[in-house]
C-alpha cells in the first residue's frame, strides 16, 4: 500500500492527460474501424485493456523503486527470455514474429521488455555513475543493451529495436556520458548504414522501399510511397477544424492502412483537423513534461535514470509514429503512446505511468 502522506507528491496532471489521452485514442479506434459492431469490439478490447493497465500502474506505483535493485538481473533475465521465447513460439504476422498467442489474447512481449530493460539499465548505469563519462562504462551499456536488441532484430521488429536505442541514448546523457561517446556512436551508426545499403544482403527490398519512400514518397507513388501520400492527403484534408468525426473520406474508403494501430494520427488529421491534431500534440507535450520535471525533482540517481528512460521511450514513439504519417520519418511499425489500438503496448505505457508517479511520489529523500 502507498502511504498517505506519498500523494502530496502525486502529479495529477501527468495523471490527468494519461487519462485525456487514453479517452480521445478509443474515440478515434471506434472511428477508424468503422463503427459498428466491428467499432464496439475494439473499443471493448481497448478500455478492458485500459483497465488492466491502471490495475497495473498503480501496483507499479505502489512498489519503491528502490527495491527493484535487488531484481534487476532477474528482470533483465525474464526480458531476454520473453525475448527467446517469442522466436520460437511467437505467431507470424504481417512478416514479423512478435506475438506469443496466449489463450484468446495475444501479448507482444518486446512492448513488456522495454519497461524491464529501462529498470535493468538504470541499475547498470547507477552502480557505475562515478565513471560514467568514460568510454568503457559507455560501450560497456551499448552492450548490455544490445542483447535484446539483436533478439528484437531477430523477429524482425526495427521500431522497438530503435526504441531501445533511443531510450539507451538519453539515459546515458541524462546519466553524464561525455558527448564525444554519442557522437562517435552516430558517426558509426552512419557508417554502418552505407554498408549495410550496399552490401547486397543486409537490407530487404522492402527495407530499402521504405527508405527510398521517406525520402521520396512520389517515387513510387502506387507502391511502397502509397501509404504515405494517402496518410498526407487525409490530415491535409483535414484543414483547420476537420471533417467531423466519423466523416473521414480518406479513412472510411479504406485508403489508408493500419488505421486504428500505426497510422491512427491520420484519422485525428482529417476528422478533427488542426485543433484536434493539436490538441493530442499538447497533451503529448504535458507528458513529456511532466516526465522530464520528476526525472529532474528525483533526489535518487536510479529515479532519474528510471525517468529519463521513459523519457526516451515516449519521445521516439510520438516523434515516429506522427512523423511517419507526415512523411517526415520512415515508416515502422510503431504505434502511437496510449492511443493506438494495441493491448500489450498500452499496458506496458500505463506500467511506465505508474513508475513516474511512484518516483514522483518518492521524489524527496526522507531525513530524520
Amino acid at each position: 500500500m502507498v502511504e498517505r502522506r506519498l500523494f502530496r507528491n502525486f502529479d495529477f496532471t501527468l495523471f490527468f492527460a494519461t487519462i485525456a489521452i487514453i479517452i480521445f485514442g478509443c474515440a478515434m479506434i471506434y472511428s477508424a474501424s468503422r463503427g459498428g459492431a466491428a467499432g464496439h469490439g475494439y473499443l471493448q478490447k481497448q478500455l478492458l485493456w485500459a483497465m488492466i493497465g491502471f490495475g497495473l500502474a498503480i501496483i507499479v506505483a505502489s512498489i519503491d523503486h528502490s527495491i527493484y535493485s535487488r531484481y534487476a538481473g532477474k528482470l533483465y533475465f525474464f526480458a531476454c527470455f520473453s525475448l527467446v521465447l517469442v522466436l520460437f513460439l511467437g505467431t507470424m504476422t504481417k512478416g514479423a514474429r512478435s506475438w506469443i498467442k496466449v489463450g484468446n489474447f495475444t501479448l507482444q512481449p518486446s512492448e513488456f521488455a522495454k519497461i524491464a530493460l529501462i529498470i535493468c539499465l538504470a541499475m547498470f548505469l547507477t552502480q557505475r555513475r562515478e565513471n560514467m563519462r568514460g568510454f568503457g562504462v559507455f560501450l560497456s551499456s551499448m552492450a548490455y543493451m544490445g542483447l535484446p536488441l539483436i533478439l528484437i532484430l531477430a523477429e524482425p521488429d526495427l521500431g522497438t529495436s530503435l526504441a531501445l536505442i533511443s531510450i539507451w541514448l538519453v539515459m546515458v546523457f541524462v546519466m553524464g556520458t561525455d558527448i564525444k561517446n554519442i557522437l562517435l556512436f552516430v558517426l558509426g551508426g552512419v557508417i554502418v548504414a552505407l554498408l549495410a545499403w550496399n552490401v547486397p544482403g543486409l537490407l530487404k527490398p522492402y527495407q530499402k522501399n521504405r527508405v527510398i519512400t521517406f525520402v521520396n514518397p512520389a517515387a513510387d507513388p502506387l507502391g511502397s510511397g502509397y501509404h504515405v501520400m494517402q496518410s498526407r492527403i487525409a490530415i491535409g484534408s483535414g484543414k483547420m477544424f476537420g471533417k467531423g468525426y466519423l466523416k473521414g473520406t480518406q479513412s472510411e474508403l479504406d485508403f489508408i492502412p493500419e488505421q486504428h494501430t500505426d497510422f491512427i494520427f491520420t484519422v485525428v488529421g482529417e476528422e478533427t483537423g488542426f485543433v484536434g491534431a493539436a490538441s493530442l500534440l499538447l497533451l503529448y507535450f504535458l507528458v513529456l513534461w511532466r516526465a522530464m520535471v520528476i526525472m529532474a525533482a528525483a533526489e535518487d540517481i536510479l529515479g532519474r535514470a528510471i525517468a529519463a528512460g521513459i523519457v526516451g521511450l515516449f519521445g521516439f514513439h510520438i516523434v515516429q509514429n506522427i512523423g511517419m504519417t507526415i512523411g517526415i520519418m520512415p515508416v515502422t511499425g510503431v504505434p502511437l503512446t496510449m492511443f493506438s489500438y494495441g493491448g500489450s503496448a498500452l499496458m506496458a505505457n500505463l506500467m511506465a505511468i505508474g513508475l513516474l508517479e511512484g518516483i514522483s511520489m518518492r521524489r524527496h529523500k526522507i531525513s530524520f
